[in-house]
């Protein structure tokens, strides 16, 4: 038996990296293709009903909507399924534009901010309030990490617990207190092949918005993140705790090297 996960993608169908984004949460939480469950954003947010079906729940990053811009489709109807997921206490882990959205729903401020973009690997520090933290806890102090954006958290939700920052942007991850539920401005999902898979798939997104030089310089920065991949095992680990089944398969995708190709 493999637990389900939803994976809720603000993705268009058209979009290779809907595909890649759920084979990287494989990968990462170390489950088969199967375990993660797809569900297309830009139809509306699923039912709570939907919801309940699965053990937790994570939000993918998007290609092309801004949290700011409020232009993903029916984002005022997923703001409140997302806080009705966080009343439910379900198992969540938010990536990058999942971070955004749970910001924005839960009483922060997301805004567009081209001079903290951060694209490529960089330095990621955790909050003293992470040090003690059942999931950040694993991490080291300072550790690297694979972003891509151009908005970021102007103000958090009250209550929230911030875990992390970078030199440029003061909140990077945050915990919701007493909840199994956490979020990230960096992409725990991503190793650096499949982050540099990513950026070379959204360059024309990113090509009006900076000079030759600046691309350059983002791709020099791409490196290793091996801290950060220890994360989403971790929460595997979480939300399999109230369960008597193993909680991952380490070495499932080496056994199965072409279980990332897309399903027919």
């Amino acid at each position: 038996m493999t637990l389900k996960l939803l994976l809720l993608q603000a993705r268009r169908a058209e979009d290779p990296a809907r595909h890649e984004e759920r084979v990287s949460f494989a990968k990462r939480l170390r489950v088969p293709l199967d375990a993660i469950v797809p569900y297309d954003l830009l139809q509306g947010p699923p039912s709570l009903e939907k919801v309940r079906a699965h053990k937790a729940v994570l939000v993918g990053g998007s290609g092309e909507f801004d949290v700011s811009k409020w232009n993903l489709p029916h984002q005022d109807a997923t703001l409140q399924r997302l806080r009705e997921i966080v009343d439910l206490g379900l198992p969540m882990f938010a990536s990058c534009f999942g971070f955004q959205l749970m910001v924005q729903a839960l009483g922060g401020n997301i805004v567009n901010d081209p001079d903290t973009t951060e694209i490529g690997t960089f330095p990621i520090y955790l909050t003293e309030a992470a040090k003690n933290d059942e999931l950040f806890g694993i991490l080291p102090d300072e550790f690297m990490a694979q972003l891509g954006h151009k908005e970021r958290a102007e103000v958090m939700p009250p209550g929230v617990i911030t875990l992390a920052y970078s030199d440029k942007v003061a909140y990077e991850a945050m915990r919701i207190p007493g909840k199994p539920i956490w979020a990230t401005q960096f992409h725990p999902e991503l190793d650096l092949e499949d982050h540099l898979v990513r950026f070379r798939r959204y360059l024309h997104i990113y090509a009006h918005l900076f000079t030759e030089e600046q691309i350059q310089e983002m791709l020099d920065s791409f490196q290793p993140s091996p801290e950060t991949e220890k994360l989403l095992p971790r929460f595997m680990e979480i939300v399999c705790a109230p369960y008597d089944i193993p909680c991952h398969q380490p070495d499932f995708w080496a056994r199965v090297p072409d279980a990332a190709e897309p399903q027919s």
